[in-house]
């Protein structure tokens, strides 16, 4: 029986390996674009950084040190210069695949980096994978640019896995709105109409402002802005801001709101301060050819009819008033069911009144006025 050499020896001290293996080596170098590891194997394996992951911003010399033990696969027993080429990225995804597909059969909500914006969707990794959420998927509203997502850290499911094709698709979506749904439910069960809530302004139309109330968004109509007149939303409000609003009314899963508070109401002591023979002062609103509307305070409009501007004769209001023009004028007439008032200039410096004159101001009927106006 001969001896064997000491080469012999060496060779058969060494593992076999073959290709596919998953070996378990250790780190014995770090380069910025290859880790070197020692496998057991005659050849030491080399693991470029194009094995090592999918995200080709990462720093090797960061990730791993020398000393580290890793479970790498192997590509190639023998890579055309004596050494051994690994892969981890590879080892990696096929584990990531199974971790994928318990969480597609499970419904388990995965949580990853946004590795990459691109025209149609997002892009994240997990365990190697590389999942894609398109942007119908990526909120429950439209998102015009799509580039705010990049590197944060966002929570989806898996709607979509398909390992042949390599398909994965993400669905962020789902989970918002189904968060949404949860938060829905638990607003409707706590708020009641005449509630005073808070909320965000979420958008600004031209008819009003749609209130963000926290699981349901409320419609503020322009008409219930103000006690006054709001010559447009985007004048007052601005989106993101938060207000105190009144809940006027629920129905269904529509929630009218209000800023028309009972204790502002300007109306609550009109009948004190404007009533009939009360010489008030305000502010020209608005004119027609019939008339002037005055502003006696927010809220509270009162009509001066053309007629009982001044003891001459005006033909129209613009002829002798400005809008903004401060004016003083005798209350004729007071109607606090349909919230009108009637204005006179002319009764402030009427004359004595004779016997056979009792001496009244006849009250002007201010619908009956507008609507003679307009035939």
């Amino acid at each position: 029986m001969s001896e064997q050499t000491f080469e012999q020896m060496l060779e058969e001290s060494f593992k076999t390996i073959h290709t596919g293996e998953v070996v378990e080596g250790k780190v014995i170098d770090v380069k910025p674009d290859e880790i070197v590891l020692n496998i057991g194997y005659k050849s030491d394996g080399i693991l470029p950084k194009s094995e090592y992951s999918n995200d080709a911003s990462i720093d090797l010399t960061q990730a791993v040190k020398v000393g580290d033990t890793m479970e790498v696969k192997v590509l190639k027993v023998n890579d055309g210069e004596g050494q051994v080429a690994l892969t981890y990225k590879r080892l990696a995804a096929d584990r990531g695949n199974k971790r994928i597909e318990e969480a597609f059969n499970n419904k388990e909500v995965l949580k990853a980096t946004v590795s990459q914006v691109l025209d149609g969707g997002l892009s994240v990794i997990v365990d190697e994978v590389r999942i894609f959420i398109p942007a119908s998927l990526v909120s429950d509203s439209y998102e015009k640019d799509l580039n705010k997502f990049a590197g944060q850290e966002i929570e989806f499911v898996i709607s979509e896995y398909n390992p042949k094709r390599r398909r994965y698709i993400g669905d962020r979506k789902a989970l918002l709105m189904e968060k949404k749904a949860e938060q829905q439910k638990a607003l409707f069960e706590r708020i009641h109409e005449g509630d005073v809530v808070e909320g965000v302004v979420k958008n600004i139309t031209d008819f009003g402002a749609f209130i963000d109330l926290g699981g349901a968004d409320g419609l503020l109509h322009v008409s219930e802005m103000s006690w006054g007149r709001i010559e447009h939303p985007k004048k007052v409000f601005k989106v993101g801001e938060t207000r105190k609003v009144l809940i006027k009314e629920i129905n269904g899963n529509k929630i009218a709101l209000s800023l028309k508070f009972d204790d502002a109401n300007p109306w609550k002591d009109a009948a004190q301060k404007y009533a009939v023979g009360n010489i008030v002062t305000g502010k020209v609103a608005r004119m027609t050819d019939f008339g002037a509307f005055v502003e006696l305070e927010v809220g509270v409009d009162a009509l001066l009819h053309v007629s009982q501007i001044s003891k001459e004769h005006v033909e129209k209001p613009a002829d002798v008033l400005s809008v903004g023009q401060e004016i003083t004028a005798k209350v004729v007439d007071f109607n606090e069911a349909d919230k009108k008032i009637s204005l006179s200039i002319k009764a402030m410096f009427a004359p004595e009144p004779k016997a056979e004159d009792d001496g009244d101001v006849v009250p002007v009927d201010i619908d009956a006025v507008i609507a003679s106006e307009e035939q």
